[in-house]
């Protein structure tokens, strides 16, 4: 018999015990506190340490509440690791074990972008090969934050031609009950991936003749279906944006590792136009839409022409004249296109796959140009920018680009407006507040212009943004980081410069390995600098130096996680997500404070925003961004609660400057030294006692 009144506390002691946890007091406060918030419809911050075990602590207030009230709740969390860990461990697991507490048995769903699920209709032959990418590898779907492709390219994708991945591709999505790309073992590379997937623009919809064997459409349909429903940040992101059919109706929404809200929806909701982009859109409209293009072609020879000579920097008052003339004219030429594009009728039309992947593609082109095209009085709440690159054959590549200034107001219109939200990390709270964490998210308004809506801009009527209710909480973590780990302010060292590392930072690190015994992970602000420094470390010293880009980065953790003398350094791919417990990581050393660079064009947008608000930039922009970083980068010492070790922060501002206080706040509660033979000594004793 189902209990009459499961309370959360006595549910979250089931869960625990058929996970074969323990009892933990942040975890069952973390649990009150989100089903109260979800019972009163209100807002929740909530940052849950390290070890507090936080997935169960918001997972079973949300399968109590989603049985109990017949209400649909949205899970999403950033990482593929961790999205796979929720539904194919944790969800699973503790919905079997509150089965017998609740009325009925759970039901539970994933939910992607359309990207991410084989096409079976494009398999079977209903859309044209495109081994040359689209226009959507920048934009739309979800997939492209997913999947990057070195993360994405298995040692078997490595070994294999595009026909071979092709091939096995085709032979995996008969036998898939999914059609999911995580479910594919071993992975392949993008490329081979869009052969067998489109876009949501690029489907058929209705249309489509395999639409009963839909695998995306198959998802949707139980998401819709689903009490709780995982999905992604991506997926966030494109509903920020103004698309919020993407996700299921739901009354809860749930945002795991929330830190990293702002920056997946800034990313969803940034736009890039280049000759390339064009050029593709146009020999995609006359190879499967049957249509000349002289127009587009025309425009895009006249954009090229502009580039060249466009600077590499932000544009505060929208594109130059000439610029923006060129992408008006691609603008019109794209519009002209989609007009003849529409799908044809009757024994001699082209193939309507092909026909659809084309106009799907104009029409992202149009939508790109048309907001880049726009009367500099209508960029006031978007930063433009040009940037050049290299492509793999060293041609130069320039682009521009279009972002939000601000996604405060999206998040807060389109995401928790008219629901309950409980946005949840191990690292909310900085420099000792929720407040720059509230504000980022819409809970709180802050003085710069955001827009609150999809077209609707701050200040103009009737739209006026005003803050909602919210709560912060902090459960703590079952860590005692005082006694576990030392902070290790450098401040004798000079302040780092614009080399790569100075002389004197080398000095000390290479004591400090010495110290440790290797047992390091380095966390470096710039590829440059973990390069360089891994080159004079292994000069240096006698353990092994691994240093990002020598091969892919979960081989590489592997190997730094097998031999204890391994040092590992890296930049941002490091600083968040990588679990190393236990002896291998006795040691973090962080190079500089991570201020976003001076000439980031959306932070230096920002910063510039609220400064003419009356605000304070840099401590809102620069100094938030830098805090969570450093908070997310220090986190990576201690995992377990049998952890030691040394955070070693080598830029002297964090101990002399007046924001360093600010950062320091935001840190684990470590015991803090500036004095270079304490933590020297420290690292000794440990190797001693390892």
């Amino acid at each position: 018999m189902p209990d009459a009144d499961p309370s959360v506390e006595n549910l979250l002691d089931v869960a625990v015990t058929a996970l074969g946890g323990v009892r933990r007091d942040g975890q069952h406060q973390m649990a009150v506190a989100v089903a109260e918030t979800i019972d009163k419809g209100e807002h929740l911050l909530v940052q849950a340490g390290t070890g507090t075990g936080k997935s169960l602590g918001y997972l079973v207030p949300a399968l109590r509440h989603a049985v109990l009230e017949n209400e649909h709740v949205v899970v999403s969390t950033a990482t593929l690791a961790l999205q796979r860990q929720i539904i194919t461990r944790d969800l699973p697991l503790v919905a079997k074990a509150l089965e017998p507490h609740l009325p009925r048995t759970p039901a539970i769903a994933l939910l992607k972008g359309w990207h991410n699920y084989v096409c079976v209709h494009k398999v079977a032959g209903g859309y044209p090969d495109d081994d040359t990418g689209t226009l959507f590898d920048l934009g739309d779907h979800a997939g492209a934050a997913e999947h990057p492709a070195p993360a994405r390219t298995g040692a078997s994708a490595l070994s294999e031609s595009l026909g071979e991945q092709v091939l096995r591709l085709r032979e995996w999505a008969d036998e898939t009950d999914t059609g999911d790309r995580d479910d594919l073992v071993p992975g392949v590379t993008d490329r081979a991936w869009r052969q067998v997937s489109i876009t949501s623009l690029e489907c058929l919809g209705g249309k489509c003749p395999m639409l009963a064997e839909c695998f995306p459409e198959k998802a949707k349909a139980a998401s819709r279906e689903a009490d709780v429903v995982v999905t992604n940040h991506a997926m966030l992101g494109i509903a920020a944006s103004g698309s919020p059919g993407v996700l299921p109706e739901h009354q809860v929404i749930i945002v795991d590792e929330a830190h990293e809200l702002t920056d997946r929806v800034t990313a969803q909701a940034t736009s890039e136009l280049s000759v390339a982009t064009i050029e593709h859109a146009a020999r995609l409209a006359r190879r499967h839409g049957g249509v000349p293009t002289t127009d587009l072609d025309s425009a895009s020879q006249a954009l090229a022409s502009v580039l060249v000579g466009l600077p590499e920097t932000r544009f505060r008052d929208g594109l130059p004249p000439a610029a923006r003339d060129a992408v008006a004219s691609v603008r019109d030429a794209t519009r002209a296109l989609l007009t003849v594009l529409k799908p044809e009728t009757g024994p001699n039309a082209p193939p309507e796959g092909g026909r659809k992947v084309a106009q799907a593609t104009m029409l992202a082109l149009y939508e790109v140009a048309d907001r880049m095209a726009a009367d500099p009085e209508d960029h006031r709440h978007t930063v433009l920018w040009c940037s050049r690159s290299e492509d793999r054959r060293g041609s130069v590549l320039t682009r521009l680009y279009a972002a939000p200034l601000a996604v405060n107001g999206l998040i807060r219109t389109n995401l928790l407006a008219g629901r309950s939200g409980v946005l949840t990390s191990a690292t909310l709270e900085l420099g000792g507040s929720f407040d720059p964490i509230a504000r980022a998210v819409g809970l709180e308004v802050r003085p710069d212009a955001e827009p609150v809506g999809p077209t609707s801009l701050a200040g103009e009527a009737p739209a006026t943004p005003t803050g909602v209710p919210w709560r912060g909480l902090d459960v703590g973590s079952p860590f005692d980081y005082p006694r576990q780990g030392i902070l290790y302010l450098a401040r004798h060292l000079p302040k780092p410069g614009r080399e790569p590392a100075t002389d004197a930072q080398l000095d000390e690190i290479a004591d400090l390995i010495t110290a440790a015994g290797g047992r390091t992970l380095g966390l470096f602000s710039s590829r440059r600098a973990a390069n360089a420094v891994a080159a004079a470390m292994r000069e240096r010293l006698d353990v092994p130096i691994l240093a990002q880009g020598d091969d892919q980065l979960p081989t590489l953790v592997s190997q730094f996680i097998a031999d204890e003398a391994t040092c590992l350094f890296g930049t941002l791919s490091l600083w968040q997500g990588v679990d190393v417990p236990g002896s291998t990581c006795r040691l973090v050393i962080i190079d500089r404070i991570p201020f976003p660079r001076p000439d980031d064009p959306v932070s230096s947008a920002r910063s510039d925003a609220i400064e003419k608000a009356g605000g304070n930039g840099f401590l809102a922009v620069s100094a938030t961004h830098a805090a969570l970083l450093l908070a997310q980068g220090a986190g990576r010492l201690i995992r377990t609660s049998e952890d030691r070790g040394v955070v070693a922060v080598l830029d002297p501002r964090l101990a002399t400057a007046g924001y360093g206080s600010f950062l320091t706040r935001s840190l684990p509660a470590f015991w803090r030294t500036t004095d270079r033979a304490v933590a020297i000594s420290a690292l000794q004793r440990l190797a001693e006692a390892g």
